[in-house]
């Protein structure tokens, strides 16, 4: 299998030794993704860290939650840009909950966020392959997986009742966190979110390629949860 683009060729035996870390970090960076690099135009510093990326989405959802928000990186001009090339600083893991749209709830414009949604923010292996190339190549400094209040998809799973199509996908990947949250005390359902939320931090750290970078301190995996009512963020670990 190999990707075409006009300045990318990966090959199926580099992917390979690639995904079986026989390729360290600085020859990752240096050799996969330097071709892809040169194809995105940079829109963040270049000495961004981890935590200084995960304090901007901090400070965002902050201002939204106090009606404040800037709305920056809306314009014209920043739409023309970004057509040219993509740097986001973070990365989001969430989920498709129409309530929880990130951009808005951690004030943020055009190409600051690479976004993965799906319902009870599940880590797919095409949701992590996304998320290893947002923060391989793009340059994302942070991913937070980001669970909400009340979310519908726990909820199913906690009841169990038989459901129609794929949804049962869904709920199977979700079902491990209700098990194992089920004797915490305090709310049930908010338990099983943010075991939910934790058991897919640890399916990400699980990558290959996330867990190289992490080691080489140029990205941070974090949990955040969502308060449907407030709107507001907390961390969760």
């Amino acid at each position: 299998m190999s990707i075409q683009h006009p300045q990318i060729n990966l090959s199926r035996r580099g992917l390979l030794k690639f995904g079986a870390g026989a390729i360290g970090t600085g020859v990752l960076t240096a050799g996969l993704s330097s071709n892809l690099l040169a194809a995105e135009t940079k829109s963040v510093p270049d000495d961004i860290t981890p935590d200084k990326a995960l304090q901007e989405l901090l400070d965002g959802n902050d201002r939204f939650v106090k009606a404040k928000r800037r709305n920056p990186n809306q314009t014209q001009s920043r739409l023309v840009e970004v057509a040219k090339g993509q740097k986001p600083f973070a990365s989001i893991l969430g989920c498709a909950d129409s309530r929880v749209p990130s951009e808005i709830v951690f004030d943020q414009g055009l190409g600051d966020l690479f976004v993965c949604r799906i319902a009870g923010n599940i880590a797919t292996t095409q949701q992590i392959g996304s998320l290893e190339f947002g923060s391989l190549v793009l340059g994302t400094k942070v991913i937070m997986v980001m669970g909400h209040e009340r979310c519908g998809a726990v909820q199913a799973a906690m009841k169990g009742d038989p459901v129609p199509g794929q949804i049962g996908s869904l709920l199977e990947a979700i079902k491990p966190s209700v098990e194992s949250s089920k004797d915490k005390s305090g709310d049930k359902l908010e338990n099983a979110c943010k075991a939910n939320i934790l058991a897919q931090i640890k399916k990400l750290k699980s990558s290959s390629v996330l867990s190289e970078l992490i080691k080489a301190e140029k990205l941070k995996i974090v949990g955040g949860y969502y308060d449907l009512d407030t709107g507001e963020i907390s961390i969760v670990s």
